[in-house]
């Protein structure tokens, strides 16, 4: 019986537990899910008799490799800060590990001594990063194998709530990590647009918005992520005109949050003054000038040119930022108290399901015509438990598990899923769970500019 150890048995694991659980008689397999949580831990397994649960310290070192070096592999949905720790056992005790986060650079640094022992370090094997890569490859390779050669590729994803549960101003509520919504963005992001590099700051970002339909979902906004121009050198994309990669978000989102950005409540560097016991309205009051004669919203609407009764005011309004609720966060920054209060107004209600959407673009010359294809997908979740979050970052990475332990993948080093003999089987299963993209490709009379 192999031995499967899971590390992490948060909301993003729900689905990856199950498809293991699901198999795990007809393929011989334990599936031991290990979480500081024990609670946790076996309520996800369900009771099942190929299921265990495991009460974790990741900070126990003697527990942590006792547990992996018992194991045949070990897939770690633990934060992504922590995935290095594990990758160090595995790699000491000849164990394979799969995680969906991004590779870091202590992972890529065990590259060699990986690939010397047999190990194999699956990173990037979820939904973005992951299935972004592995679909983008699939149509990638196979311009290049008609002769074609592509020179624009952008490529779109967001965690959205589904349409007909869509029921606030802002078109949006928390479906991942609240605390990467707030932050995202912060930084340069980068990208090349039609053979010029472009470089966007942070405080400029939220107004560099792009609009797109998709499918029949309606009118979205794409803004950029932060570096698009890796992604050139890992998709072999060196000559490549156009490399854009963005976060999608239903339009109208980007204009009031750049409300938040300018006014710096999205700054996680400092901490705010007692502010256990300052109200949001004092809160929001503090990043405005003193003018004991002028309302809040006064003040906002003159510093950024806006009306008052503008749909962007009245997004921000909504939020509760201009209550005078007490904040309750003791030691908080702007960022920790802004996120306080919008997960209490962004929060999924009881029957909610969230939705994925993913949207690539690629523009490619053969044989002196020139074509435009879009390929895209569409994952709704299932319920609170299963969500299409949970379903497209768990899902690929177990079925990954299963290829590795089968045999049918044989790489070893670090990997991420950008090659064949990886994403075409993994691919393939996932189009049976529903997670499949619905391409159009039209034949168009000269070079398309991005635009």
């Amino acid at each position: 019986m192999k031995r499967i150890l899971i590390l992490g048995a948060g909301l993003s694991s729900s689905s990856l537990i199950k498809y293991l659980l699901d198999n795990a008689i007809e393929n011989d397999w334990l599936v031991v899910v290990a979480d500081q949580d024990l609670e946790l831990a076996k309520l996800k397994i369900e009771g099942h008799e190929r299921g265990e649960a495991l009460k974790f310290d990741l900070f126990d070192e003697q527990m942590r490799a006792d547990e992996i070096k018992k194991s045949d592999i070990v897939i770690s949905m633990l934060p992504a800060r922590f995935h290095y720790l594990i990758a160090r056992n595995c790699v000491d005790h000849g164990v394979d590990m799969v995680t969906a986060s991004y590779v870091s650079p202590e992972i890529k640094a065990m590259d060699e001594e990986a690939k010397s022992k047999g190990v194999l370090l699956l990173n990037e094997i979820g939904v973005d990063p992951g299935i972004d890569h592995m679909s983008a490859m699939q149509i990638i390779d196979r311009i290049r194998q008609k002769g074609g050669r592509l020179y624009n590729f952008e490529s779109s994803t967001g965690g959205l709530v589904a349409p007909e549960y869509d029921n606030n101003p802002w078109n949006y509520k928390f479906t991942w990590n609240p605390r990467n919504v707030i932050l995202a963005g912060q930084g340069v992001s980068q990208f090349l647009h039609n053979g010029r590099f472009k470089y966007i700051p942070y405080h400029k970002l939220f107004s560099r918005t792009e609009d797109v339909q998709i499918l029949d979902l309606g009118d979205f906004e794409i803004y950029p992520n932060r570096d698009s121009l890796k992604y050139r050198e890992i998709y072999g994309l060196e000559n490549i005109d156009t490399m854009f990669r963005g976060t999608i978000r239903r339009k109208g989102y980007s204009e009031a949050w750049d409300v938040f950005v300018q006014l710096g409540l999205t700054d996680d560097t400092f901490i705010v003054e007692d502010s256990n016991h300052i109200t949001y309205r004092k809160f929001i009051n503090s990043f405005l000038p003193f003018d004991p004669d002028m309302r809040v919203e006064s003040k906002i609407c003159n510093i950024l040119g806006l009306d008052e009764d503008s749909e962007i005011m009245q997004k921000i309004k909504w939020t509760g930022i201009f209550e005078e609720e007490v904040v309750g966060l003791e030691n908080a920054t702007p960022a920790q108290i802004l996120q306080h209060l919008l997960e209490s107004k962004w929060k999924l209600d009881p029957e909610d399901k969230d939705m994925i959407v993913m949207h690539h673009l690629f523009d490619y010359e053969i044989e002196g015509k020139h074509k435009h294809l879009t390929s895209t997908m569409v994952v709704k979740g299932t319920d609170q438990i299963h969500t299409a979050m949970s379903i497209t970052v768990g899902v690929p990475a177990a079925i990954a598990v299963k290829l590795i332990l089968n045999g049918q993948i044989t790489r070893t080093g670090v990997q991420v899923p950008i090659v064949k003999d990886i994403y075409e089987p993994v691919m393939q299963e996932l189009d049976t769970y529903g997670v499949r993209f619905i391409e159009k490709e039209v034949e168009v009379g000269s070079k398309v500019l991005s635009k």
